[in-house]
């Protein structure tokens, strides 16, 4: 069984984002436009980079990653290794919300509005998970997670 990883990054190219997965995950990383499934090694990765519209406009998508590969450390080596912050979907239904991963490591839940275009999901109007604001308290989906209001973490302690 594999897994599918959807993230984005607060900028870089496609050009400077498929090395730095490469080094991330250790693993060969395969751009989908060019993977040949009948020639692909079994430790590959492919992976499709694109840049999209609003923040946090790097969009990667990673096919067939090994479950054992774990996703929030992989997903920090990756924002080490570029040097800038990383987003993937939380483990709430909320289309907004995300864990950020910063370089250091540090996870924290944060929301953003989110417009559907004919260019995907724009993000748009960053701000932290907190239960300062009056969306995050109370019965809000935050408290559902695994990442409650104000929480922050290291990579390591998500694994």
């Amino acid at each position: 069984m594999t897994e599918l990883w959807n993230w984005r990054i607060d900028g870089g190219t496609p050009v400077e984002v498929y090395p730095a997965l490469a080094e991330a995950l250790g693993r060969v990383v395969m751009p989908l436009a060019v993977a040949d499934p009948v020639r692909l090694p079994a430790y590959a990765v492919v992976c499709d980079v694109w840049e999209a519209p609003g923040v946090y406009g790097t969009v990667v998508d990673c096919y067939g990653v090994p479950e054992r590969l774990p996703e929030l450390p992989a997903l920090a080596a990756l924002a080490r290794v570029l040097g800038r912050n990383c987003l993937m979907r939380d483990d709430t239904l909320d289309a907004g919300r995300h864990l950020l991963v910063a370089p250091d490591g540090t996870i924290r839940p944060v929301h953003f509005d989110v417009a559907d275009t004919d260019d995907g999901e724009v993000l748009s109007h960053h701000r932290l998970c907190t239960v300062a604001d009056a969306r995050c308290r109370g019965w809000s989906q935050c408290h559902r997670s695994r990442w409650a209001p104000d929480s922050i973490a290291p990579a390591l302690a998500a694994a």
